[in-house]
């Protein structure tokens, strides 16, 4: 086993439309009935056809409100003409859902008939037989099949079973899906972690995706990465499993197990698939019982569970897999591919002047928030080497068209004040939200232009002038039809450690104090404020060690600092105050927001505008700190 161990497994560039088949080749399971409560039964699969036991309604009812009459009785009835009918002779009354007594046979609703007293009626429309009433087996008949094998029960099925006399129905038992965390750096979650340590939430995703897939799962202890450990404790679910997950460990290398273990065990059919991310997965079997090796990073990890597992579990069920919604949008900026690989791109999407355009997150695949935050997922074919800006290409919905489609669409650079933004508009309209895609201010204007998004944060130092932000819509957007709103005044500063260890309080000391900086990307006004610093100062960039280093927010810029990878940071003293770091003051910079004009009049736009005139946003940037408002929400540039 030892040598097994040191032997460098190499990953597999298999496609993952072959190894889906291989896996579903060497899936063998005996699929289980049980049978359970009909009033428990949502979301459960019928194991076999359903047939029903009473007829609905089992007797002849009255529809209406009203008296039940022989309609051969009421044929004389005319408006010229009125009849006049006795109680218990001609009629009886009767309410909705009352059994139609013998010999009656039609129902004429209450507000048809003239009540005269003394037990008289008189009428002035004849009825016609079996007006007005349900005859037994309208909705459901006796023997009729209500549901075919195979059907995903829903709240209104349980209603139709019950009232078809089924009170315990065969479902198809949940296949068992055992889930083992494994690595030496993982904790149960918790607030109290030290350095190294990873928090296990990929087992809680997994347990809630198999769920929702219609899966039993069994979230088993962490396993350390131990060998022994690892097999015993391979061998002990596969004994009471359908399916089992092994998370971390299926790459190839000097501490990733598991691959081996399950080859030593039973038989491995595919390590590793022709996608990115989610490349290094392990497909096997042990004692017959299939074994899924996931990658340790999130999106990897989750994708390839989508890819492999979700299947698996819709085979056992017999039922399909679901199809996500599909959407044709343009493609806001170029995306580069690998020939060879399948790409998932996770995607924001917002509805602008008639188009759907779409911007591509983050592709990491330790990075879970690009999951969350996605509209959307675009697929690259492994034959393509991407798109250019501008394609119309098909994606995967992760969200409603609807929800999509009233959103605003946020681009430019980033501020914490959007996301508060963003929650207050949710708070007054769940149907409006925020979605931002944090580019740079410069990028933002060219945004604006293009029509690629509704709004643009900028912050950008003219350094000729001094001036801020209408310089550049001059230069830029001389020819479009755009508002710019005056939105913050943010104070621009040193983002530090507590105490400041190293004394920062100058450009100068981080040259001579050997300061560790970090850098915001090209195009950001915060990188042009710190490039006009470095100007005025007399000072190359060169000098200062981590220039080229480069973060696309400032709450990214202070989780730098906070880990200890940098020791300093030019950025907003909101994000050093979330993040309980120190702030050495530089600058207050103008911070507004562009937008077209269409925009800026539409009822969006200013439903927007008055949100950021409202004291509850007033409220929470003082809570933030670092703000000044004054201005706030006027327009301050009207290019028509």
């Amino acid at each position: 086993m030892g040598e097994l161990l040191k032997r460098k497994i190499y990953l597999e560039d298999k496609p993952r439309d072959i190894a889906l088949k291989q896996l579903f080749n060497e899936f063998q399971f005996q699929r289980e009935v049980e049978l359970v409560e009909t009033a428990e039964a949502r979301g459960r699969i019928t194991a076999e056809p359903i047939y029903a036991n009473l007829s609905m309604p089992h007797y002849h009812a009255s529809a209406m409100d009203g008296i039940a009459v022989n309609a051969e009785d009421t044929y004389s009835a005319h408006e010229k003409q009125p009849l006049q009918l006795v109680e218990e002779l001609h009629f009886v009354y009767v309410d909705t859902g009352d059994p139609i007594p013998e010999p009656y046979n039609a129902v004429i609703m209450i507000e048809h008939i003239q009540e005269l007293g003394e037990g008289k009626i008189e009428i002035i429309e004849p009825a016609t037989p079996w007006q007005h009433i349900r005859p037994v087996g309208e909705d459901v008949v006796s023997g009729e099949m209500l549901f075919p094998q195979g059907h995903r029960l829903r709240p209104v099925d349980l209603g139709a079973l019950l009232a078809g006399g089924i009170l315990c129905i065969p479902v198809v038992k949940k296949p068992v899906v055992s889930i083992i965390p494994t690595g030496d750096e993982l904790v149960q979650p918790t607030v109290d972690v030290k350095r190294g340590d990873i928090i296990d939430f990929n087992s809680t995703v997994f347990q809630s995706y198999v769920e929702e897939w219609g899966g039993a799962p069994v979230k088993k202890g962490i396993t350390k990465d131990d060998p022994e450990l690892l097999k015993k404790a391979i061998l002990d679910a596969v004994e009471e499993s359908d399916i089992v997950l092994v998370n971390a460990g299926s790459s190839a290398g000097s501490e990733d197990y598991t691959v081996h273990i399950i080859a030593e065990l039973g038989e491995v059919f595919t390590h590793g698939v022709a996608t990115r991310p989610g490349k290094p997965v392990v497909l096997g079997k042990v004692r017959d019982t299939i074994v899924v090796g996931l990658p340790g990073y999130p999106v990897s990890a989750y994708l390839t569970l989508e890819w492999f597992v979700q299947p698996l579990i819709c085979r056992y069920l017999g039922v399909p897999v679901p199809r996500r919604e599909k959407l044709k949008v343009q493609l806001g900026r170029r995306i580069v591919s690998t020939m060879g690989s399948e790409d998932f791109i996770r995607i924001n999407i917002g509805y602008v002047n008639g188009r759907f355009m779409a911007n591509p997150l983050t592709r990491g695949a330790g990075v879970t928030m690009s999951l969350v935050r996605a509209d959307g997922l675009l697929v690259v074919p492994s034959n393509s080497l991407g798109y250019e800006q501008g394609d119309e290409v098909e994606v995967e919905l992760y969200k409603p068209i609807d929800e999509i489609k009233h959103a605003i669409l946020f681009s430019g650079s980033h501020d914490l004040s959007i996301d508060v933004l963003s929650t207050l508009i949710k708070a007054q309209d769940v149907s409006k939200k925020i979605i931002s895609s944090h580019i740079g201010s410069m990028a933002g204007i060219m945004a604006i232009k293009k029509g690629e998004a509704h709004v643009a944060g900028i912050h950008l130092l003219h350094s000729e002038t001094g001036e801020y932000n209408i310089p550049f819509l001059k230069q830029y957007l001389k020819n479009e039809s755009v508002v710019l709103l005056k939105f913050l005044q943010r104070e621009q500063g040193w983002i530090v450690p507590k105490g400041n260890p190293k004394q920062l309080h100058s450009l100068q000391d981080i040259i001579e104090k050997d300061i560790l900086y970090v850098n915001r990307q090209r195009g950001a006004g915060t990188r042009l404020l710190f490039d006009f610093l470095l100007k005025e100062a007399l000072i190359e960039s060169e000098r200062i060690k981590g220039y080229n280093r480069e973060m696309y927010s400032h709450l990214s810029i202070a989780a730098a600092v906070k880990s200890g990878s940098a020791d300093a940071g030019l950025g907003v003293y909101a994000a050093a105050n979330a993040l309980q770091l120190d702030f050495i003051p530089v600058a207050y910079e103008s911070y507004d927001l562009l937008m077209s004009k269409s925009f800026f009049e539409s009822d969006q736009g200013q439903m927007l505008v008055d949100m950021i005139r409202s004291q509850p946003f007033s409220d929470e940037l003082e809570v933030l700190g670092g703000y000044k408002t004054e201005q706030t929400g006027e327009v301050i540039y009207y290019n028509d």
